[in-house]
């Protein structure tokens, strides 16, 4: 592996160990056991470090997001982009912990994001459409599935930052992949009110499955219809 790689890989594990604000290059460079200068060959600063590896992110979902325009989706296709979207949140997990201080320190960083979150409400409201045109929900105006997708992302960008609160925790270190798939749970609630009847079953007991398992002082509003 070329040590670029290897420098955005170590960075990635301490960043989402330890929090990237407790990591300083140094911190990088000593736990590659290279010099500095080593990694400064390859990286002017941090920021630029953080920079890439959101460009590999922003790959990474929208190659999960890829939807399909030759055949219609199933509830598979759904729990996968779940899943995925989810799973790509873990990997990532420091960028979303503190995403507002890091998009205010690099402007290349708060333009891509912006490029970013667009193109994915755009793939969550097709998704929405296809989802209609199988028969799962029923058909929904312009405007409220634009709304609907808006709430999606919301959902989704935000658990992390609710469970932390939520648990009291006093590091983001201490969430697991499990407590963050929980999120799924409060996507598909967003959906209840627009399932068919064929469906509605089969996705109340997918919804089921990620029925988050937190503190009893924790009043969960997301239980619509069951």
């Amino acid at each position: 592996m070329k040590t670029r790689d290897k420098i955005l890989l170590a960075s990635l594990e301490l960043f989402n160990g330890r929090g990237e604000r407790n990591i300083t290059t140094n911190h990088i460079a000593a736990h590659l056991a290279i010099s500095p200068g080593n990694l400064y060959y390859h990286f002017r600063n941090k920021s630029d470090i953080i920079y890439e590896i959101f460009l590999e992110y922003e790959k990474l979902v929208d190659f999960y997001l890829d939807i399909p325009e030759e055949r219609p989706i199933s509830l598979e296709d759904l729990t996968f982009y779940l899943e995925s979207v989810f799973d790509g949140l873990w990997s990532y997990r420091f960028f979303h912990r503190d995403l507002e201080y890091l998009l205010d320190s690099d402007r290349r960083l708060r333009q891509d994001y912006r490029e970013f979150t667009n193109r994915c409400l755009d793939a969550i409201s097709r998704i929405f459409e296809k989802l209609a045109d199988a028969g799962i929900i029923q058909p929904q105006p312009d405007e409220l599935r634009s709304a609907m997708s808006l709430n999606v992302w919301l959902v989704i960008t935000n658990w992390m930052a609710f469970l932390k609160t939520a648990h009291a925790l006093e590091e983001s270190t201490s969430l697991t992949l499990t407590e963050l798939k929980q999120g799924i749970y409060q996507v598909l609630t967003l959906e209840i009110p627009y399932l068919t009847e064929s469906y509605r079953e089969q996705v109340m007991a997918l919804r089921e499955k990620y029925r988050p398992r937190l503190p009893e002082s924790v009043e969960m509003t997301g239980s619509a219809g069951g």
